[in-house]
């Protein structure tokens, strides 16, 4: 668990391949904040049942007392309404990237670096979770390739500023801080 310090930053990444434990991990670092704001990045579908049946499951996780703000594209502008009291949660940097897979490399570029200031700005407990897209198939189309490759370049971008981070898969946590290397 993580107590909430509002002096500092406390920016934790949590990583991992699809049902491998991410979100579960990341609301258990949590789970000790007596104020917690639950960010989801991805737009709701509700034409997809099976992408409601996963969004039930989140909510019906969370305690009844974090809050809940549905960033959409836009959020570092999100982040910027979240009382200074109230630790984060984003879940996931995916939903984000999947928002700005038409913009331009320096549209793209621009909104990441705002990110990634806003998130170092932050003076509470951030926990971002971020999906592994690279362990697999290679994508076969132009779009899937520019998801891979730019939720990849932001999580390493991210990794830089952290101050822990965790690699969560077949339900255990690694914390890679203390068990790596950055490669240079």
């Amino acid at each position: 668990m993580v107590a909430a310090d509002q002096n500092t930053s406390n920016l934790i990444l949590v990583s991992g391949p699809s049902r491998g434990g991410k979100s579960r991990w990341a609301e258990h670092l949590l789970s000790g904040s007596a104020v917690v704001t639950y960010v989801a990045t991805a737009p709701d579908r509700p034409d997809d049942q099976d992408w409601q049946i996963r969004l039930d499951l989140h909510r019906r996780r969370r305690p009844s007392h974090w809050r809940l703000l549905e960033s959409d594209a836009d959020l570092t502008t999100a982040l910027r309404t979240i009382p200074q009291q109230s630790s984060v949660l984003i879940d996931a940097l995916g939903g984000f990237v999947a928002c700005h897979l038409d913009d331009s490399d320096l549209a793209w570029n621009d909104c990441c670096e705002a990110l990634v200031e806003q998130l170092t700005g932050m003076g509470q407990t951030c926990v971002v979770v971020i999906e592994e897209t690279g362990w697999g198939v290679v994508p076969p189309t132009r779009i899937g390739g520019r998801f891979r490759d730019r939720l990849g370049s932001l999580a390493q971008i991210l990794d830089r500023q952290a101050d822990s981070a965790w690699l969560v898969l077949q339900g255990r946590a690694v914390d890679l801080h203390a068990l790596s290397q950055r490669v240079p």
